[in-house]
């Protein structure tokens, strides 16, 4: 690992551990809520004890003024929940574009066993060549998805994270199994660190619990988004999910930022 490599990572997680707060559902959903004032989000988040905020290239104008010091992850690829199918991503800006935005990192999203994994891997591929020859680090964001698979199925999952290493990412971001037990699987299937999503927005126990169950597995942190910046407080969500991610207290503990 290059020292521009591990001084970028460190700009996007602390410790190695990593809590990352994607915001690039407005290609995807729309101007929802967190979004609209998405400056006033990304100060909160960040205020919360968040790592780093993730948006797609256009948006980095409305990052760095408000991201309080944290890291900014430029995301590379998108579909929209409107389109003909959601699990085709089209890549929509290059390393280069993630550089000139004043990305600490770059993401790109691969579905696992859908139709267009044979186009997403090989895009993966180059992308995380490109990145690392400039000492930018890559999270892949590897799902279980395609007809008869079970997105939350450990060895699928396993086999996404796996995947991510293979091809030169440097972080990888899976679904959760649901619980430690099987979750170790995942985490066992790569040297790489792994983060979780938060998924459609949850519960602030089922969030909190989500976070703990994964590092009890051996995780890195998650990258949550809907579950944090479509929160009533995101600021509150955050530090609670903080608390788990660098203090590694209990749920219960982590639910007093609430109080």
């Amino acid at each position: 690992m290059t020292a521009g490599l591990q001084a970028r990572l460190n700009r996007i997680g602390t410790d190695g551990r990593f809590l990352i707060v994607p915001m690039d559902h407005g290609i995807t959903l729309g101007a929802v809520k967190g979004l609209k004032d998405i400056e006033s989000t990304i100060s909160a988040v960040t205020a919360g004890g968040a790592d780093a905020v993730l948006t797609q290239k256009g948006i980095a104008p409305r990052v760095h003024p408000n991201k309080n010091g944290a890291g900014y992850i430029v995301h590379l690829n998108a579909s929209t929940s409107i389109g003909p199918d959601s699990n085709d991503k089209r890549q929509t800006g290059t390393v280069e574009d993630a550089i000139r935005a004043g990305a600490d990192a770059v993401s790109f999203h691969i579905n696992v066993g859908s139709k267009f994994e044979r186009e997403q891997l090989e895009a993966l591929g180059k992308l995380t060549s490109t990145a690392s020859s400039y000492g930018i680090p890559t999270l892949a964001m590897a799902y279980a998805r395609g007809p008869d698979i079970d997105e939350h199925d450990a060895e699928s999952l396993g086999h996404a994270v796996r995947l991510a290493e293979e091809v030169g990412a440097d972080i990888v971001k899976t679904a959760y199994s649901g619980d430690p037990e099987s979750f170790k699987h995942v985490i066992e299937s790569t040297q790489l660190p792994v983060v979780i999503a938060g998924g459609s927005r949850s519960s602030d126990r089922e969030t909190i619990e989500m976070a703990r169950g994964a590092l009890d597995a051996g995780g890195a942190g998650v990258s949550m988004g809907r579950s944090i910046f479509q929160h009533d407080n995101p600021e509150s969500i955050t530090a609670a999910v903080s608390a788990i991610i660098h203090e590694n207290e209990d749920v219960e503990t982590a639910m007093e930022h609430f109080r």
